[in-house]
């Protein structure tokens, strides 16, 4: 079990949508899930969750964006939201703060799309930020493949941090998810890996222009891979040492 919890890339100034959107989700899940029956969750998950089936009939479109801002859990909700803190402010400090804000919205959207196109028929309810998540880590992939990302390795009774360069912690997740969403059964609800990938091309595709226009390939040999500014060190976690 590995879990990335934080990158060596900096942002030069304070990520205010990134910030929005996490306080957002939050307030968002305790506003779904205090004080309200299971009934009225599941209620709520199938009123503002993309339903794909409900698409293919030609009403909820809406949902497309409301499901963004929904998640199924504590663990649900932590995970998504580890993941933009990690890679949305190097994003919004490359794009801009709007720009950054559309960006995000267009891969969920074209997450949302693809988990349709996967499942026209399906009637479970898609929720959660993940996909446009995704879309973030694919645009941080094609501009910084070499950035440190610190992971926590933990294996039994081992634990650990190691850096590891994004294109590693990021392809192997993206590979992750084509390999489960081609042999995960139709139809059977879980982890909805196809906005995941769906999001992630989308995330990738639209940063191409700005790879582009920062020289493409010569971006890449200037600064290596890594961010185009110091990256950040940090020290060993003092641990206090427990006597016999």
């Amino acid at each position: 079990m590995f879990f990335p919890f934080r990158d060596h890339n900096p942002s030069q100034r304070i990520a205010y949508v990134t910030f929005t959107l996490i306080a957002l989700n939050i307030l968002i899940f305790l506003g779904t899930y205090v004080a309200q029956s299971d009934q009225l969750i599941a209620r709520t998950f199938f009123e503002y969750g993309l339903i794909p089936a409900r698409l293919s009939h030609g009403d909820g479109y809406s949902t497309i964006l409301t499901s963004m801002f929904l998640h199924s859990g504590y663990m649900h909700l932590i995970g998504n939201m580890v993941f933009l803190f990690i890679y949305g402010d190097n994003l919004e400090d490359k794009l801009g703060h709007i720009p950054f804000a559309v960006f995000y919205l267009l891969s969920g959207l074209a997450a949302g799309l693809a988990q349709f196109a996967s499942e026209p028929g399906s009637v479970i309810p898609m929720v959660g930020a993940s996909g446009a998540i995704a879309g973030v880590m694919g645009g941080y992939l094609l501009l910084y493949p070499k950035a440190r990302v610190d992971v926590f390795v933990f294996f039994v009774i081992f634990f650990k941090v190691i850096p590891i360069p994004a294109w590693i912690t990021l392809g192997f997740w993206f590979a992750a998810q084509l390999f489960n969403g081609f042999s995960a059964p139709a139809g059977t609800g879980g982890v909805a890996h196809w906005a995941h990938a769906g999001g992630f091309v989308a995330g990738f595709v639209l940063i191409l222009p700005l790879w582009l226009a920062s020289g493409g390939p010569r971006f890449w040999q200037r600064t290596d891979g890594h961010p185009d500014h110091p990256e950040a060190h940090y020290g060993r976690s003092n641990i206090p040492t427990v006597k016999r």
